[in-house]
């Protein structure tokens, strides 16, 4: 056996991060690694990421989930896209679905058919030619085909799920494959004199704990990666401005599921809607400089499906990231790595995102600086793709009518996000390298390019009407054959419960 390998990972911090990347090493590794992880009863996670993007899927394949068990435990209902409501401009409305838009033809991208018929005068949303879209305003869903020639193969789906239970499923799960959990606060730290590397905690009871690696999963606090080791924070607020946010469940607003989450934009930032079998998540994110608490309070209690089910809780940020997410033996992982407001749903992505490349990364003692560079580069390249995306929804608006708004429509955005709006404007041009449906947003948003791809020049606008039609017409007609939303939860849970559940 090599002398040099890591024995023993120190996971401080629960929440969703922490068991997120207990069961992911406690999968990975087995009984040949020992896992451990501490956190406190009496101290609260953010625990409002409850909504998420298709990637989820492939993490709970890894941990070998079941997903009609998933959705019975964690309370998790459908997500097909996001649906952004008066961000462009007061009244807009378009989705951000997941799947393609359309079909390519000839490896000319579909919203450049879109484009020209646009400019003949055919008025129809972009979205109309996604079957996930179409699907989420129908309140149907049904789990895609693997035939690829069929439509119902051309969509992709996500969960919104409550965090609390997952965090607690995943739990059960860890602590099944041999995870040791401690409860305590963390109140010292011991580094080596030499290497500055942190050789064990100490617990409010006493207790020190010993470990090759640690994760830092104690949320904005980072007292780990920050406190301890002093890693640099970016902040990005110079872009986006908004810095708090304030959450709240609420009651169901009927017995149907929207399959989709909602972004509602407001006069100084956002508000979601994030539909649970058993609640709604509801939250309110804004720029502090632009609108006192109490008035962010009473535009998210106006704006509710139900009764509120508990008070408004308040959360301040900054957005940003760490300069270095592994430095010496401490990675940081969830909240304490950064934070992006979660407005395309990323927050659970990014906690995925670090699990992952650690577990591709993962070390022996040594720690060769090649693999936490490695680390570090990937991690950052994700945060600024996601971060751009981000910054682009408040810069592409025509809203003007209120100061809030005037500020990011007229901001200097990164040089690359310039560049990059720059080309879709001009030629529909979408590197694929880019977050999401990209073209979606950027149309959704009012960014209409003025040229399309010369290609589609040869077609008469006949020929093209008449194909947007038949995508149009298949796409009702698929969906219209769909169950709800709801038949389909239902018929999971009863397949995911145990049979003491089922007699309850």
């Amino acid at each position: 056996m090599n002398p040099d390998a890591i024995k023993r990972i120190v996971i401080v911090g629960g929440g969703t991060a922490g068991w997120m990347t207990a069961a992911a090493c406690a999968k990975k590794f087995g009984q040949a690694m020992e896992v451990v992880l501490v956190e406190s009863e009496s101290i609260g996670t953010v625990g409002v990421g409850e909504s998420t993007i298709p990637s989820i899927r492939d993490f709970n394949r890894f941990l070998g989930i079941d997903e009609n068990v998933f959705v019975a435990e964690t309370k998790a209902t459908f997500k097909l896209g996001i649906a952004f409501k008066n961000w462009g401009y007061l009244g807009s409305d378009y989705i951000h679905p997941f799947g393609p838009l359309g079909h390519d033809i000839n490896g000319t991208e579909f919203h450049h058919f879109w484009l020209r018929m646009q400019q003949e005068g055919v008025q129809v949303p972009l979205d109309e030619y996604s079957v996930a879209a179409t699907a989420a305003r129908a309140g149907k869903f049904q789990h895609p085909s693997s035939d690829s020639e069929n439509l119902l193969s051309n969509y992709s789906y996500a969960f919104h799920f409550d965090a609390a239970l997952y965090a607690k499923y995943l739990r059960q799960y860890s602590e099944a494959r041999g995870v040791l959990r401690y409860e305590g606060i963390l109140v010292e730290t011991n580094q080596d004199p030499t290497t500055g590397f942190i050789n064990s905690i100490c617990m409010d009871s006493g207790l020190v704990i010993e470990g090759d690696v640690f994760i830092d999963c104690m949320g904005f606090k980072g007292l780990l990666i920050d406190k301890v080791l002093g890693a640099e924070f970016e902040d990005w607020s110079h872009w986006l401005a908004c810095d708090r946010a304030v959450a709240v469940p609420c009651a169901s607003g009927g017995e149907a599921l929207t399959p989709y989450t909602i972004s509602t934009a407001h006069s100084a930032g956002w508000q979601w809607r994030i539909p649970l079998q058993h609640r709604t998540g509801n939250g309110h994110v804004y720029a502090s400089e632009y609108m006192s608490d109490d008035e962010a309070i009473a535009i998210l209690l106006g704006n509710l499906d139900g009764e509120p089910l508990a008070d408004p809780k308040p959360f301040r940020f900054k957005a940003g990231k760490r300069k270095q997410n592994w430095r010496k033996n401490c990675v940081a992982i969830g909240l304490a790595s950064g934070f992006l407001e979660p407005l395309e749903s990323t927050s659970i992505y990014l906690i995925q995102v670090g699990i992952q490349k650690f577990l591709e990364l993962f070390p022996d003692k040594n720690f060769c600086e090649a693999n936490t560079r490695e680390f570090n580069r990937q991690l950052d390249a994700e945060y600024v793709r996601i971060r751009d995306f981000i910054i682009m929804h408040y810069k592409e608006t025509q809203r003007e009518d209120s100061p809030f708004w005037r500020r990011c429509k007229n901001m200097t955005v990164p040089t690359e996000l310039e560049h990059r709006q720059k080309l879709f404007g001009s030629s529909g041009h979408v590197d694929r390298e880019q977050y999401g449906v990209y073209e979606s947003v950027c149309i959704g948003q009012g960014l209409i390019p003025t040229n399309y791809d010369f290609r589609i020049a040869r077609f008469s606008s006949q020929d093209i009407e008449k194909y947007l039609q038949k995508i149009r017409t298949d796409i009702r007609a698929v969906v219209s054959t769909m169950p709800s939303a709801r038949q389909t939860i239902d018929a999971m849970i009863a397949a995911g419960l145990n049979p003491a559940q089922k007699g309850q």
